[in-house]
């Protein structure tokens, strides 16, 4: 557990609120910010599916009891933890991916503006004057950097050199802070000059990336811009309305129990859509030395949710408590050979018991009558929907809780293993803690 505690306000400091940090905007739907402005920290990082802070807020405005603290067992882009420091709420955020914890972290922890910037600078004058070398990425995967004879790779030699050149030059800051912080920022830009995208699909290469190689100057020009607009976001929200914040770091059924008891739970889980996760911030996890050695990768891998098939593993059965869960998963087991894949009925049925298990463990560190307000989406496989929401609702009582509200507020596109153009509804599921 890690616990940040500057000192509190100072008289007469001015203090930044929920609605400054968020100008007030109107959204187009609370469970995507898609459709609205971005905000303040979040284009360190881009999240496209990461939900709307209003639900936090809105969340705190209608819970049952005050809400003094707030959890997020899946802490993701740190959307709840950051969106309760500017609503005056003390913050605890379970995280398994370590690049996306030191994400969290960055956004959540305080600094001194002006000497973000003096070592800002520092860095600007060490890149300047070295080239870089690789012999730092030794130890990355062969098709990751440039070389000859390989037919793919993800960043050019020239352009992998300027990476490695910032990530010695950050090195150098006397700063815990300051280095987490900078490498954070460097992480968000990578994908920006390398040769691939992300997407609902994965990893793939960009269209015609052999002919348009990134000129190394670009990842000196966008470290700089990020890093200017990160300490002007920084020094114009430094007085937030509580600015502690307590960061668990690997997966909440193994952290949940060390969590201090919460009056609301606001998060969003992995969907039960194949996608692992993981894939999606690989190129950071790898090249900012998170991942060093494919058993570290496996490792992690193995330490997230169940929610794909990607990986072999001995999977365990739903619970019984959901009729609804039991006719869907008899559907996929009688379409097996249809399937992409054959265990994605086995992996559904972990899914739900991994669900349960944190609904349960949850509970233990909820105060009396507090709230779990989740976002979740459905998935389909094969005409078959698994709708999501509804299950967990299913096996609510059982584990002691009631259903207060079932909001579809959004429909997703389904991935490409899921039917492509279909249609899936994202719901807000509220539950309450019942003593």
């Amino acid at each position: 557990m890690e616990l940040v505690s500057p000192d509190a306000l100072a008289d007469g400091d001015p203090c930044v609120s929920f609605e400054t940090w968020t100008r007030q905007r109107k959204i187009v739907s609370i469970g995507s910010n898609a459709g609205a402005e971005p905000l303040p920290f979040q284009e360190w990082h881009h999240f496209k599916e990461a939900f709307a802070p209003e639900v936090v807020a809105r969340a705190v405005r209608e819970s049952h009891r005050p809400v003094a603290k707030c959890l997020d067992p899946f802490g993701g882009s740190g959307t709840t933890a950051l969106a309760s420091q500017f609503l005056g709420i003390s913050p605890t955020t379970i995280e398994v991916n370590p690049y996306l914890a030191d994400l969290i972290e960055a956004k959540l922890s305080a600094y001194d503006p002006d000497e973000l910037a003096q070592d800002f600078r520092r860095i600007m004058r060490t890149t300047s004057r070295q080239a870089g070398s690789l012999r730092k990425l030794s130890y990355l995967p062969a098709t990751f950097v440039e070389s000859a004879g390989a037919d793919r790779w993800i960043f050019d030699r020239a352009v992998a050199r300027r990476i490695a050149c910032h990530l010695d030059a950050i090195d150098t800051l006397p700063s815990t802070h300051h280095r987490r912080l900078f490498r954070v920022l460097l992480g968000g830009m990578l994908i920006a000059v390398s040769n691939v995208i992300i997407n609902g699909k994965g990893r793939r290469y960009r269209r015609g990336w052999t002919e348009r190689r990134t000129p190394p100057e670009m990842v000196d020009m966008l470290f700089k811009q990020r890093c200017q607009a990160a300490i002007t976001e920084i020094h114009e929200h430094r007085y937030r309305r509580h600015r502690r914040h307590t960061i668990l770091r690997g997966d909440c059924l193994s952290k949940l129990a060390a969590a201090t008891p919460a009056d609301l739970a606001v998060f969003s889980p992995p969907y039960p859509n194949s996608f692992d996760y993981t894939d999606v911030y690989n190129v950071e996890l790898w090249m900012l030395g998170y991942l060093d050695s494919p058993d570290s990768n496996h490792v992690l891998r193995r330490s997230t949710l169940c929610s794909h098939v990607q990986l072999k593993r001995d999977f365990l059965a739903a619970p019984p408590g959901s009729l609804r869960l039991s006719r869907a998963l008899g559907r996929l087991r009688r379409e097996r050979d249809n399937l992409w894949s054959p265990w994605i009925p086995d992996m559904i049925g972990h899914y739900f018991h991994d669900m349960c298990k944190v609904l349960g463990l949850l509970r233990e560190r909820l105060t009396s009558q507090a709230e779990v307000w989740a976002v979740v989406g459905d998935s389909r496989y094969a005409g078959i929907q698994i709708p999501v929401a509804r299950i967990l609702a299913d096996y609510a009582p059982k584990l002691g809780y009631r259903v207060l509200n079932i909001e579809p507020f959004r429909s997703m596109r389904a991935s490409a293993q899921q039917g492509g153009q279909h249609r899936l509804a994202e719901s807000l599921l509220v539950l309450q803690k019942e003593d």
